[in-house]
């Protein structure tokens, strides 16, 4: 279940203080607010662990403020404010600092900070089932509820706090760079920088260059000294994409530097360390590789020391509505428009096979988006290679076709209500239709009140109302 999250908003500035709670008010959070003067007050005066995390922006101290709030609760995640360039020094109490905002924030930024704020807390915590539990739900861009893509949460949230290679393999699309990226913003690097570097996309004869820097007059054109892709990365974490497509001379190299932890630039004789976590990926079958000559069998086993396969589409067509539904989301969310999809649309998209995966799905919401603005896409809407139901089929689509298939978030407004031969109590079937569909709303959202407002198309207070009345009490 979904619980409110409690924040504690410190900061000396009035007006960004108060701009900052409109927001966590907006999204439904529990927001007290103070100065630094009065904060300390305000921690006294409140028990250990009612909080659920802490923003702080620009106090008179902020080092001893973090001090303060680590000392009275140490399993507090502290959320940074942009002012503050504090979040990197390596003192145990600032190991609380999860995160630094940019203010103000962006929507997106602001919700996966606050649940990986709960996340933290509940990580800590003293119930280890529910803090694993909670755990396997950290990493939210990765949509979907088929037993293949929970597999994926799950060993996701088994290594991103651990220091080792990974190997993501997967077709193209499938959101391998998604999965780098989560294991990093999940990981204790959080706060370094994530390069991520395309092997596929870059010459042969300037990869090692690109990988590892060069010295000035190293080779023709090199005017200037260049720091390289693993010399970016210094203390975070480096993500090689098509590693399968780098050449054998580059694997050669690579293999020194997941052994030694060292390299030396292009032209130079300066041994430089390398404290890097390496992710990689690839859409290739690297064992075939090995067998006909074109991969190294040492190099596979040092980046292969744990391995994540990304499901195709195709394989996990249940997600495909939640898909959707993200998709769309995030497009409304920028404010670039909006679309919706009726019942035999989804089953038509549900039946294609998605060589492109996620990726083909997301640029065909990008394209409906704008030649269908803020229209129902129906069968005869989609391009020609996406209609897997006949046009005569759309309107003998059932209800329980669609609930047969899973689809979630799909209402359909003409299905005839049949009365029981002995009557209906007309009030309550009616509360009850409203509560269900509002825990619904409110399950799909994650507990943010806001969102479930839009979802049903009312207003934040009328829903917050509603809740009250039906007894829907976060806990």
């Amino acid at each position: 279940m979904w619980r409110e999250i409690k924040v504690l908003l410190v900061d000396d500035d009035p007006k960004r203080r108060h701009d900052l709670k409109v927001i966590l008010d907006f999204v439904g959070e529990s927001t007290t607010d103070c100065d630094g003067a009065s904060f300390e007050g305000i921690v006294d005066a409140h028990e250990s662990g009612c909080f659920t995390c802490v923003v702080l922006g620009e106090v008179k101290s902020p080092e001893a403020a973090i001090e303060k709030l680590v000392q009275w609760d140490t399993t507090l995640p502290i959320v940074l404010m942009d002012n503050l360039d504090i979040a990197s020094k390596a003192d145990d109490q600032f190991k609380a600092v999860i995160a630094v905002i940019e203010t103000p924030p962006s929507y997106t930024k602001m919700m996966d900070t606050l649940h990986r704020a709960q996340v933290y807390k509940d990580h800590l915590s003293s119930d280890p089932v529910r803090s694993q539990r909670r755990e396997a739900q950290l990493f939210r861009s990765l949509v979907g509820t088929s037993r293949s893509i929970i597999k994926v949460r799950e060993l996701m949230a088994q290594v991103a706090d651990k220091d080792v290679n990974v190997l993501i393999t997967g077709e193209s699309g499938t959101g391998k760079e998604v999965v780098a990226r989560n294991l990093h913003y999940n990981s204790h690097r959080r706060h370094k920088p994530f390069v991520p570097v395309n092997c596929g996309a870059i010459p042969q004869e300037l990869l090692e260059s690109e990988l590892f820097g060069h010295e000035k007059g190293a080779f023709t054109g090199a005017i200037t000294s260049r720091a390289g892709r693993f010399e970016l990365a210094e203390g975070g974490t480096i993500f090689l994409d098509e590693i399968g497509d780098m050449p054998l001379h580059m694997q050669v190299k690579l293999l020194r530097v997941l052994q030694e932890r060292t390299y030396e630039r292009v032209g130079g004789s300066k041994t430089l360390n390398a404290d890097v976590r390496v992710i990689a990926a690839t859409h290739q079958n690297l064992e075939n590789h090995i067998t006909e000559g074109k991969f190294r069998e040492d190099l596979f086993y040092r980046i292969n020391v744990f391995p994540i396969e990304m499901p195709p589409l195709r394989e996990r067509t249940e997600d495909i509505p939640l898909l959707l539904n993200e998709l769309v989301a995030r497009i409304e969310n920028e404010k670039r428009g909006s679309i919706r999809f009726n019942s035999a649309a989804i089953m038509g998209l549900c039946r294609h096979e998605w060589p492109g995966n996620v990726r083909e799905l997301a640029n065909l919401v990008e394209r409906l988006v704008i030649t269908h603005p803020y229209g129902v896409v129906g069968v005869a809407d989609l391009p020609k290679r996406f209609r897997h139901v006949d046009d005569i089929d759309e309107d003998q689509c059932m209800p329980e076709e669609t609930a047969d298939m899973n689809v979630p978030g799909y209402v359909s407004m003409d299905t005839p209500a049949l009365l029981p031969v002995n009557g209906i109590d007309l009030k309550e079937y009616l509360a009850t239709l409203e509560s269900n569909l509002i825990k619904q709303a409110l399950d799909d959202c994650n507990g943010v009140v806001a969102r479930a407002a839009e979802k049903l198309k009312i207003r934040r207070t009328t829903l917050v109302e509603k809740m009250r009345k039906y007894d829907l009490n976060r806990v």
